[in-house]
C-alpha cells in the first residue's frame, strides 16, 4: 500500500527540517506498531557480494537521513539492501544555524547546509547497540567543525576506532561542502596523508578485532578530471575498499534563476544526476574494476539507478529521491535491476 503520495503534500507544507523529523517519527511509529509490514512494499532479495560483504539487494540508504542511528530499525524495514548512518563526528555539535534545509520541488532537488549536526559518535554507537538491525551497516565519519583542518586526521582516526566494532563498512566523508575547508582534504598531499593514516589504523584494528571492516572514501561531484585521476591512483595505491560517488554539488547551473539558487550549501536530487554519473564513469575508467564504486546522486527512478550501474557502479544509494518518491522507489529499483 503506497500511502506516500497522499502524505507528501502534507509533509511538503511543513518546514523541510520539521518535515524530516516528522517523517522519521511516523516511520518509527509504523515500525513499532507492526504496521510497517502492511504499509511498505514487499521487496524480494537480490543478493550480491561487494567489498567482501553480502548485500540483500543493491539499493542502500545514503548517509544524512539518520545522522545518529536513532531510526535504524524503522528505516531498515523499508527494504534497503544496506543502511548508512551519519555523518557522525567525535563530539556532538549543533550544525549550522537554521534555516539550513530547502526544497526545490520544481527541480526535484534539495539544498542543505546542515553542517554535520549530530549527537556524537558515542550516542550513535549506543543507538546501534539498542537496535535489532542485523543487515549491512555503514557508518559515515567526519570531523568536528572546530577541529583545525591540519588536525582533521585525528578526528577521522577517533571515528574509525570507535565505529570499527559496530560497522560493516566505514565511509570517510571528506566531501561535504558544509564544513569549512573540509573539501581541501580531497587535494594534493592532504588526501594522501589522511588515507595513509586511516589505512594503517584499519589494519591495526583488523588484528585487534579479528575482522576486516572495509573503508570507503566519499568524494564530491565538483572534481575535475585531474583530481579524479589523483584520487583513483591513491585508492589503488593504498588498497582502499570502495569509493562513493558522489556527495552534493556546489554548482548551481541546473537551477539558475530559481529563488533559492543563491542559498549556500550542497545541492542534491535530479540536478546532480549527470554530474555524479560522470564522476562514476571517470572513476570506473581509472579503477578498471579493481575497487568497487557506490553511486549516489540524483537517483529518482529505476532508470536513474540503472544508469549508475551501467556507468560502472556496483551499488547505489538514495536520499533525495526518497523524499520525492517515498519507499516505493526502493521497490521499483530492486524490481527493475
Amino acid at each position: 500500500m503506497n500511502l506516500y503520495p497522499l502524505l507528501r503534500p502534507l509533509l511538503f507544507s511543513l518546514d523541510p527540517e520539521t518535515a524530516h523529523e516528522v517523517t522519521l517519527k511516523l516511520l518509527d511509529t509504523a515500525y513499532a506498531s507492526g504496521l510497517a509490514k502492511l504499509l511498505y512494499p514487499v521487496i524480494e532479495d537480490k543478493p550480491l557480494t561487494v567489498m567482501g560483504l553480502t548485500f540483500k539487494n543493491p539499493v542502500g540508504l545514503a548517509a544524512g537521513l539518520d545522522k545518529n542511528g536513532d531510526y535504524l530499525d524503522a528505516l531498515a524495514a523499508l527494504g534497503f539492501g544496506f543502511v548508512e548512518i551519519g555523518t557522525v563526528t567525535p563530539r556532538p555539535q549543533p550544525g549550522n544555524p537554521k534555516p539550513r534545509l530547502f526544497r526545490l520541488p520544481e527541480h526535484q532537488a534539495i539544498i542543505n547546509r546542515m553542517g554535520f549536526n549530530n549527537s556524537g559518535i558515542d550516542h550513535l554507537l549506543n543507538r546501534v547497540k539498542q537496535s535489532r538491525y542485523t543487515g549491512i551497516l555503514g557508518i559515515n565519519i567526519g570531523k568536528n567543525f572546530d577541529t583545525p583542518i591540519e588536525n582533521a586526521a585525528d578526528d577521522y582516526l577517533i571515528g574509525l576506532r570507535k565505529a570499527y566494532p559496530a560497522a560493516s563498512y566505514i565511509t570517510i566523508n571528506i566531501s561535504s561542502p558544509n564544513t569549512k575547508n573540509l573539501r581541501q582534504l580531497q587535494q594534493g598531499d592532504e588526501i594522501k596523508t589522511l588515507i595513509s593514516a586511516l589505512k594503517t589504523e584499519q589494519l591495526k584494528l583488523q588484528q585487534e578485532y579479528g575482522k576486516y571492516v572495509p573503508l570507503v572514501l566519499k568524494i564530491a561531484p565538483d572534481l575535475d578530471s585531474d583530481q579524479i585521476s589523483h584520487i583513483a591512483r591513491l585508492l589503488l595505491e593504498f588498497a582502499l575498499d570502495g569509493v562513493m560517488a558522489t556527495n552534493t554539488t556546489i554548482a548551481r547551473d541546473r537551477i539558475a534563476g530559481h529563488p533559492l539558487a543563491d542559498e549556500t550549501g550542497g545541492l542534491s536530487g535530479a540536478p546532480v544526476k549527470n554530474q555524479s554519473t560522470a564522476v562514476v564513469r571517470a572513476l570506473a575508467d581509472e579503477l578498471n574494476s579493481k575497487i568497487p564504486i557506490i553511486a549516489v546522486g540524483g537517483i529518482l527512478n529505476a532508470a536513474d539507478a540503472q544508469e549508475k550501474l551501467t556507468a560502472g557502479a556496483s551499488l547505489v544509494q538514495v536520499y533525495s529521491g526518497l523524499i520525492y518518491r517515498g519507499p516505493q522507489l526502493i521497490a521499483d529499483i530492486v524490481k527493475a535491476l
